[in-house]
């Protein structure tokens, strides 16, 4: 049965302006949306006559460069359902059992359903202290396109990006290797598009890529490969990949590399030692908040602890243009751990032309490492750029 409310008009104050007058009208149907609101129940649709909330603003983030943003399609909100043939009337419709999510509009399949593509806009709570997006947020927004990818594929199971076959024998994906290298970092308000694509890697891994493209000038400004395994969520041991699992993931598979083969680091990332590490910083510790579903640490929150020992002139003068984290055990939330971190300078053509033949890029190796029995945790490989 449906819920529903007839005709009901909203009416203002003779001193708003028209932009507030638009505000309180879309501010009246989250309201009604989220409960805040009592509809009464009847047999028909709900039609609520909102003056003037069908024309948006271009200063909008749903219409910025046209494009749709964070999920949403431009010029439509999707907790007001949908739209009548009047332009001043939203028709919202809620059937008894019904989810939402069928609302909000995550992205959409391009290349022949292989491709995953999402739009997001940089918000002010996902930048640094140089007003552009931190490491973590590309991690995070790279995440984020993954885990929707598979909810949208139509064989997405009940856990964190697990299909159902995963889910129903105890199996979740953990990251073993993961590599991003940035041409540009975006800005506050800036709109990026997200690609994202798997291939088998391997008899028994998964390999994903993303790519990033800034909105406006169709470049692409990030490329990311990673590879995966299958554990199981109990046990925590890894294990091999289902032949039910392969039916399900190979249909997706496409051969294509967001980063070429030449520049892919493959190389051995060294163990640092209390001798080669020029900084160590203790006294890591997990936070409650630092878990994902899967309970234990989210693969992105490793980046904050690398940075902990990165000297503080290299945070300020440089830009992390090169991050390549291999993951070596879980961190769980009893853990303490301690970030390490060598550095050295290397030569590249691009900085010894702007530094007059003298090399100021520099690459640097990390560990982290648990601090009671110094197992390693993640290393890491990072190339930091000078500002410019």
């Amino acid at each position: 049965m449906a819920m529903m409310i007839k005709d009901v008009s909203l009416h203002y104050p003779n001193n708003l302006s028209k932009t507030e007058q638009e505000n309180e009208g879309l501010a009246c149907i989250q309201n009604l949306k989220f409960g805040s609101l009592n509809p009464k129940k009847g047999n028909g649709r709900t039609i609520l006559k909102v003056i003037n909330a069908s024309k948006s603003s271009s200063r909008n983030q749903h219409t910025i460069n046209g494009k749709k943003i964070n999920g949403v399609h431009v010029e439509e909100y999707p907790y007001l359902g949908q739209r009548g043939n009047d332009n001043n009337n939203v028709v919202i419709e809620k059937t008894e059992g019904s989810s939402n999510n069928s609302l909000y509009l995550l992205g959409n399949f391009v290349d022949d359903r292989f491709v995953y593509r999402q739009s997001f806009v940089i918000r002010s709570y996902e930048i640094g202290p140089d007003k552009t997006a931190t490491m973590e947020t590309i991690m995070n927004l790279l995440q984020e396109t993954a885990l929707n990818h598979v909810a949208s594929s139509g064989v997405g199971g009940n856990g964190f990006g697990a299909t159902r076959e995963m889910s129903l024998r105890k199996l979740i994906w953990v990251v073993t290797r993961i590599q991003i290298q940035v041409e540009q970092y975006s800005s506050w308000g800036d709109v990026v598009e997200i690609d994202t694509w798997v291939d088998a890697a391997g008899k028994n891994g998964m390999r994903r890529d993303w790519i990033i493209r800034d909105s406006n000038t169709r470049n692409i400004i990030t490329k990311a490969t990673s590879t995966w395994v299958i554990m199981n969520r109990e046990t925590r041991k890894l294990s091999k990949i289902p032949e039910q699992v392969k039916a399900e993931v190979q249909p997706f598979y496409i051969n294509r590399c967001a980063i070429p083969t030449e520049q892919t680091d493959s190389e051995k990332i060294e163990k640092l030692t209390d001798e080669t590490a020029e900084i160590i910083s203790s006294g890591l510790a997990p936070r409650w908040s630092d878990m994902d579903a899967n309970q234990h640490v989210n693969n992105v929150k490793y980046i904050g602890w690398i940075l902990e020992s990165v000297p503080i002139n290299v945070l300020e003068e440089y830009n992390l243009m090169s991050l390549t984290l291999e993951y070596r055990r879980e961190c769980r939330l009893s853990n303490v751990l301690q970030s390490m971190t060598s550095m050295r300078e290397i030569a590249t053509a691009a900085a010894a032309s702007e530094n007059d033949g003298v090399s100021a890029d520099k690459e640097c190796t990390h560990l982290i490492r648990m601090e009671e029995d110094r197992a390693e945790v993640v290393r890491a490989r990072s190339i930091w750029q000078t500002k410019q």
